[in-house]
């Protein structure tokens, strides 16, 4: 398969569907390489056209936001409205909850206006257009599958039904873990647990919610952020049970299951 560029675009005289906007855990983060690679599998076999920036592409900011260093956050914002809208880039897909949400809610304000879309929702789009194809029963045949709602898709942006919609199309159990749609539980990563120890006297919220989702008796947990899959797959590991369950972002599902 090969990746083309804004730049490949442009020089041929083309214009690709979308921008496939991969970001940094997506570019450098051994694990969500794959979801990265999964997902660019995806739109190849469905024919959608899709350009990245490559090395143009810079971060959206959003960590420094969220750090409260607005400065750095306008400065990157800038830098990169400046790339897109000189490509004339019109549609944006991306892999990361965080850079969905701050592409969609913050960069407006900024003079960065585009067509936003999660990468949930556009396999959602692709599976009802009857482009995405699956194997018989897409492999998860007798099993039973839990879905954990990050907090920028679900209670930021109000996107529960499209990755649920998505995961309906296995043959497979979908397990609701107690806390879930809008009372879900965070992960821990956006509220930077990633990045730090615990508080004293607390557990660590991704222990919490490894528990929860063992609990369902899902031999998968299916999620739709790179930040979530390093907690939830920390989480799983802290009761010893990541030889049975699996952590697995929905793309992947998806890409393994395709004729």
């Amino acid at each position: 398969m090969q990746v083309r560029t804004m730049a490949d675009y442009m020089a041929s005289g083309e214009t690709p569907e979308i921008l496939f906007w991969v970001g940094c855990a997506g570019s450098f983060d051994q694990r969500a390489q794959k979801i990265t690679r999964a997902f660019a599998s995806i739109l190849d076999k469905t024919g959608v056209k899709f350009a990245i920036l490559g090395k143009e592409e810079g971060c959206t900011g959003d960590p420094a936001r969220r750090a409260g260093n607005e400065f750095l956050f306008q400065m990157m914002a800038y830098n990169n409205i400046q790339v897109l809208n000189g490509y004339g880039v019109k549609k944006i897909v991306t892999t990361c909850p965080h850079c969905f949400n701050t592409f969609k809610n913050e960069y407006p304000e900024l003079g960065g206006s585009y067509e936003v879309m999660h990468h949930t929702t556009l396999l959602q789009q692709l599976i009802d257009e009857g482009k995405v194809r699956l194997k018989d029963g897409g492999g998860f045949k007798g099993k039973k599958i839990t879905y954990h709602d990050s907090c920028y898709l679900g209670r930021a942006n109000n996107i529960y039904e499209a990755p649920r919609k998505v995961l309906e199309v296995f043959d497979a159990e979908l397990v609701e873990m107690k806390r879930c749609r809008s009372n879900g539980l965070c992960c821990g990563a956006g509220g930077a647990q990633m990045f730090k120890e615990e508080e004293k006297g607390t557990t660590r919220v991704n222990f919490e919610r490894g528990r929860e989702a063992v609990a369902t008796g899902a031999n998968v947990i299916a999620a739709n952020c790179p930040f979530c899959m390093t907690m939830l797959t920390d989480g799983v590991k802290e009761q010893g049970r990541e030889d049975d369950v699996k952590v697995l972002d929905i793309a992947e599902l998806v890409a393994a299951s395709m004729e």
